[in-house]
Formats: C-alpha cells, structure tokens, sequence
C-alpha cells in the first residue's frame, strides 16, 4: 500500500487525521529562513548605506525616474531582458544564454507559480507569521493533502512547476559542464573563484536537484506531474512503498540557506545588486568615485562572469588576463589598492568590456575614477593654456555665425596625409572651412580625462569652448574619435553641431555635393574604438566606402571590433605588448583577404600602418588607408 493510500485509510477511520499532517512549520525550514534572513537584512543595510552616499540631488532623480513613464517601462524591459533573460548573452552566445536564462528565469518562475499557488490555495499561508517567508519555498512539503489540487487548476500548476524545474534542471547541468569544457559555451576563459564563490556555487548546484529529488519523494503525497510523478515512481520501483523523504528536504533547506548566507560575499550577489544598478543606471545617474555610491551598485552588480575575458585585447597574452574588468572590478571590491592601481593604468580604455557586458557595467568609467582618485591624482601645470590657440584661420570674435570649423588634433597633425585627403575631399565639394589648428593648439581634453586629470581637462575644454563659440561656427568637423567623443559629451556647444568627418563626407555624397569614383578594390573597415563603441557611428563610414569600392567583412567588427593596440588610455602597456595586440586586430581584418585595410583614426592608421610594415607581408601585399584618402581617391 503506497503512502498516499495508508493516509487515506487512516482518515477514513479517522476524519480528524487530516489536521495532524504537517501544513504550516517542519523543523527542516530553519536552514533556508536563517540564510534568507541574513541576506535579506545585509541587503537592507547595504541598500539604505549605498543610497545615502549618492548626493542629495541624484537620489531626488533617482527616486522621480521611478515614476516616469518612459523610465518605467525601460526599467522592466532591462530587468527582464538583462536579469532574467539574458537577451544580450543569447544574441553572441546562445548556448550560453540559454544556460543563463534557464537558471535565472526558471528560478524566478518557481518562485512567482509558488507564492501564486499559495495565494490561491492556502492564502493565509502568505502572512509571515504563519510561514510566509518558507511556505511558498516548500510547499509541496506542506500540502500533501490539499484538496485544491485535485481540480484541473491545480494539476495545471504542477505541470508549470515542472516543466520550469525541468528548464532549470537543464541550465544547471549546462553550468556544471562549463567548468570543464567553457569552450563548448562558447567562452574560451573563464574566471577563477573565489572560497565564497565555491561555497555559493556548490550550494546552487545542489539546490534544484535536490528540489527533484525532495519534491520526487513526496509526489505521491503532495501531488506532482510529469517530471516528479515519473521521479517518484522509479523510486517506488527501487525502494518499494517507504521512501524517507525527511532527509532530502532538510538537504535542500541548508543549501538553499548556504547559498543565501553565502551570496553577499560572492559573485552571485550580482542577482539582487543587477536590479538597482539597472534602476540607477536608468536614472541617469553617473558614478563620480570608484566604490562609493551608484559606484558600489555597479560593481556588485558584475556576476564575474568572464565574457570581458574573451572580449579584452589583452587577452592574446595569458599574462594580461589579470588586468580585465573582471578582476578590477573584484579588487574593488576587496579594496586592494596595489592591484586596482596596476589594473586600472593598464588599461586600453577600448570599452569593448563595457559593450559586451550583460548589464552593462561601465568598467572603464571606474577605471577613470580610479585614475583621478589614485596614484595619478597629481598637480598639472596649466601655463600653456594661457598662450590659447594659434590657429590663424580661426574668424575673429564678432563674425557673423555660420559655415564650417574643421579642428584636426594633435593625432591628425601627426599624421599629416589626413590633413591632406580632407581638404582635397573638402574642396571637391566646394566646402569652405576655417582650419581650427592649422598651425597647431590645445590638446582636446580627452587623453588628459583618461589618465584621470579631470582639473586639467577641465581647463584645455574651456580654452578650446572659448575659441570655437568665438569662431561662429555652425558645423564643427572632427577628423579624429578621441576628439569627436570629448567635443561631443563634454564641451556643451549650445547651437553648433558636433560631426565627425565620416559622417559629414558621407552626407556630402548623400546629397550629391560629392561624387566618388567606385574601383574594385576590396576594403575592409576597421571600427576605432572611441568612434564606435565610444559614439556609435557605424553605418555612416561604410555607406561613404561602398561608394568607393568593394566592402568586405573583417572577422569581427562593429562593437566587437579588435583595438589596435595604440591607444591612448593605456598609461602602462609596453611596446611589445601593444605589438602583439596590433597583430591580432590584423588578422581580424585580413580574414576576408581585403586589399586595402581603412580606419578613421589617425592613431588606428599608423599603428596599422606599422604592424603591416613589421608582419613581413611582401611590399604591396595589402595597403593601410585613412578614410579621407580613399574618398579623396
């Protein structure tokens, strides 16, 4: 006779048998209520000491952006699609979205169906003196004889818990296989973990198969469905009719309780931190030091989960793996200054690490704040400001506002060919334009600001803001990123449009102003990281070449494109290194045998123009161009 049958007997013989089986406390709960109370109460804490570090004015915002409307719906949209679903790690890594999604959504539909069935079922269950806090959790323990679940309704929600223990069940396996085989994922590194880490991570690899097998053995006296039913039958088939179920609950209890204990101090804190930082993030809310405030919500809400690995530069050499975002954002968190200072200087400041992240942690934001805050925080001398700009093509104060200011850079006068092409392409189309620094002037601001000397850049910004607003422009053209970024987010140029040249040139031949003689050469575009990733223009520069000729793939391009190696943000990286990085963006371009490689950055230009140089490719094997220079013709 099974379980189920001798209960049934025993009512029959005693209809107040019913009232003494359990229905609303076991002792077994005591594991999982201690962990969750704890992590529920470091939470609390943590929560209400991170909002009161945020400056008066920005917890204002933050707390109307949670009334906006178009906020709202944003908020949900990333909490589902960032927290829950995964959507940006399924669009690269399907495998591995799927296992993110299956442990994260899956959970998170176990426990909404749990609290719904209670809220339906045994609604005075929900009250927390009464077990609201656990019975959800387990409540196919406490309702082995519910006769609500004889209906139809309560069979459909058995199904449901099934089937999302099930998906569950699947993602788990996919994690477990991961640590051995990562590359199948689709992830050719992964991080190391830390002890808390090892603790949580064991515990949640333990938690759902548990679940089965607890939920299995009760399934004849607590109801079930295809997955716990067929589970409990094959146990019946082993065991016969007693099947000790108690021990299997009181194991999933304490690894549910260990994992929550142990969240706080492990990478899986990310679960619960992901959702503020997404509420902040929304907000607008910018962090201003490396670890304190919205900073704190960003880097708990990074789950270590070793796609900026992959994603770094640096990773052509094993040695540099220890100088990702992944392991900055770790020392951040244990504040170990000598290590965050090293990581934070090496750094290329590509921000491909910050594009392909998740929930988009800005790491190179932090490593900038760590820059201003740490050892680099140091006097600068501002004198030459004083000289202002040199720049003889400039209009003087008082001309009438209009035409267009071209200002090149420090980078483009180093590379003087650009200077050339744009002015040829300039002139093909009957532009007139002022040269801001034909005979040279002041820095942008922008590799000052990744060094983290915000005073200095501070002072090069008003200098250049005073030129260019006397200037009365209407159009101001950039032919570098560095440049294009700054001048763009940073200089506040009320009525002056900020364009960097491939987009200007490309509008010149949209409307016909410029016509451009289409070869058979095949070209092959690289994305430079700050005019990219940093402001987004992808499309402009590659309608402008198709023009001029045969546009063919690299291996990896837009926001995953390869930096070249010749960065400015890095304040550390040796030669060899960077020649090794160089190398590697090269082979990402020549995957499609182009003849011609073409980037619109005069610092991506020489280093490309190098690496080729120093590859030993035979001499006229394939040609490094500027943008400006293809078009020019």
């Amino acid at each position: 006779m099974t379980p189920l049958n001798l209960i049934l007997a025993a009512q029959a013989a005693d209809p107040e048998v019913i009232d003494r089986i359990p229905s609303g406390y076991s002792h077994f709960v005591i594991p999982f209520t201690i962990g969750m109370t704890f992590m529920l109460c470091w939470i609390g804490v943590g929560c209400v000491r991170l909002l009161a570090a945020i400056p008066r004015a920005d917890r204002l915002k933050f707390w109307k952006s949670l009334f906006i409307p178009k906020t709202v719906v944003r908020n949900l949209k990333d909490l589902f699609g960032d927290c829950l679903l995964h959507v940006k790690i399924w669009q690269r890594k399907p495998l591995l979205g799927y296992m993110h999604s299956a442990i994260a959504f899956g959970w998170f539909m176990l426990i909404v169906l749990g609290h719904i069935e209670v809220a339906l079922f045994v609604p005075a269950r929900l009250n927390v003196a009464r077990g609201g806090l656990f019975y959800p959790i387990f409540y196919r323990y406490f309702v082995w004889m519910n006769p609500g679940h004889t209906t139809l309704r309560g069979s459909f929600f058995f199904f449901l818990m099934d089937f999302f223990l099930l998906y569950v069940l699947t993602g788990i396996a996919m994690a477990v296989f991961k640590r051995f085989r990562s590359i199948v994922l689709g992830m050719r590194h992964t991080t190391k973990p830390s002890l808390a880490d090892r603790v949580a991570l064991y515990s949640l690899w333990l938690i759902f198969p548990l679940r089965l097998l607890a939920e299995s053995f009760t399934a004849d006296l607590s109801g079930g469905s295809f997955l716990t039913v067929g589970v409990n039958h094959f146990w019946h088939f082993l065991f016969g009719d007693k099947l000790w179920f108690t021990p299997c609950w009181w194991a999933y209890s304490i690894c549910l309780g260990l994992f929550f204990a142990a969240m706080p101090f492990s990478r899986y804190m990310h679960i619960l931190t992901e959702v503020l930082w997404i509420l902040l993030r929304n907000a607008g809310i910018k962090p201003s030091h490396p670890r304190k405030g919205v900073a704190e919500a960003e880097i708990y809400a990074c789950s270590s989960c070793g796609l900026c690995l992959d994603a770094c530069p640096m990773n052509v050499q094993k040695k540099n793996l220890k100088y990702s975002s992944v392991y900055f954002i770790r020392f951040l968190r244990r504040h170990n200054e000598k290590k965050i200072n090293a990581i934070a200087d090496k750094c290329l400041m590509c921000d491909k690490c910050h594009a392909l992240c998740p929930v988009c942690v800005d790491a190179p934001a932090l490593r900038r704040a760590q820059r201003a805050t740490g050892n680099n925080a140091l006097p600068y001398n501002y004198s030459y400001l004083e000289t202002g700009v040199s720049g003889a093509d400039v209009p003087s104060k008082g001309s009438e506002r209009g035409g267009v200011l071209y200002f090149a850079g420090c980078m483009t006068h180093l590379t003087p060919r650009i200077i050339k092409a744009v002015d040829k392409v300039f002139k093909a189309a009957g532009i007139e334009y002022s040269f801001a620094d034909r005979d040279g002037g002041v820095c942008c601001g922008r590799p000052l600001m990744l060094a983290g000397r915000l005073e200095a850049a501070a002072k090069v910004i008003e200098a250049n803001k005073k030129m260019i607003e006397e200037s009365g422009c209407e159009t101001l053209v950039l032919s570098c990123p560095i440049c294009y970024k700054v001048f763009k987010e940073e200089y506040g140029l009320r009525g002056i449009k900020v364009i960097h040249y491939t987009q200007f040139i490309n509008d010149l031949i949209a409307s016909g102003k410029l016509k451009v003689e289409k070869t058979g050469e095949r070209i092959v575009y690289h994305d430079p990281c700050e005019l990219g990733r940093g402001c987004g223009v992808y499309i402009e520069p590659r309608a402008a070449l198709g023009q001029a000729g045969n546009l063919v793939k690299a291996r990896k391009e837009y926001d995953e494109s390869v930096c070249c190696g010749g960065s400015l943000g890095s304040l550390t990286l040796d030669t060899r290194d960077r020649a090794k990085i160089a190398e590697s963006s090269l082979d990402n371009l020549l995957a499609n045998d182009p003849d011609t490689i073409v980037t619109a950055c005069p610092l991506c230009l020489k280093t490309f123009s190098e690496a080729v140089s120093n590859s030993g490719r035979p001499p006229g094997g394939v040609a490094v161009k500027d943008f400006a220079e293809v078009i020019a013709g």
